[in-house]
């Protein structure tokens, strides 16, 4: 279990540290509640945990031989973002038809898209991979812990947006939120190409 400590504080750091994944729970929890974020959680945590294995297993090494391919992963990544953004800004408020939450499917091929996604599945791999054991076993492990600490820092972010929603009955304030909201993801649109 100690070993598996320095990996189990490495992914709550990135899962509950600011990204495109929590700030799109948060709103998501802020516009349909915490029971219609559940799809976006295990989303996210199934698009994690395959991404994980896959980099596990040698998918990383694809990374090192070709340089490019993680520039154009970032610039499709800001570019998605933005478009995310983009949708969030132009979300309906109250008096308006109903926007759908982000679907399972959506959170888990937008981490094919998410550079903190890749960032941190690819630690995992490079970092905290045992060494000298069976290499699947360790890919499942590995991938395993994230999706368990994984899980409850995601759900903190949706509680969080549900938490909040009381607070944005009114349309203008309910538009505000939509527009800080869809701002953030800008900035970090722009992070990640930088």
């Amino acid at each position: 279990m100690t070993d598996l400590l320095p990996l189990m504080s490495y992914c709550m750091v990135m899962s509950i540290t600011p990204g495109p994944n929590n700030i799109m729970l948060a709103t998501t929890g802020a516009n349909f509640g915490g029971r219609g974020a559940l799809p976006m959680i295990c989303g996210i945590q199934v698009g994690l945990f395959v991404q994980t294995m896959l980099l596990c297993l040698g998918l990383g090494s694809v990374f090192v031989a070709y340089p490019w391919a993680q520039q154009a992963l970032r610039i499709s990544g800001a570019l998605y973002l933005a478009y995310l953004a983009w949708q969030l800004s132009k979300a309906p408020v109250a008096g308006e038809p109903a926007a759908r939450a982000v679907s399972f499917f959506q959170a888990a091929t937008f981490q094919a898209l998410n550079p903190k996604s890749w960032l941190r599945s690819m630690t995992i791999a490079s970092v905290f991979m045992p060494a000298g054991h069976n290499m699947a076993a360790s890919a499942l492990l590995v991938s395993l812990v994230g999706a368990m600490v994984g899980i409850p820092c995601n759900a903190t972010w949706a509680l969080f947006g549900a938490s909040i929603r009381r607070w944005l009955k009114e349309p203008g304030t309910r538009r505000r939120f939509n527009l800080t909201m869809a701002a953030i993801l800008l900035v970090l649109a722009v992070m990640f190409v930088r």
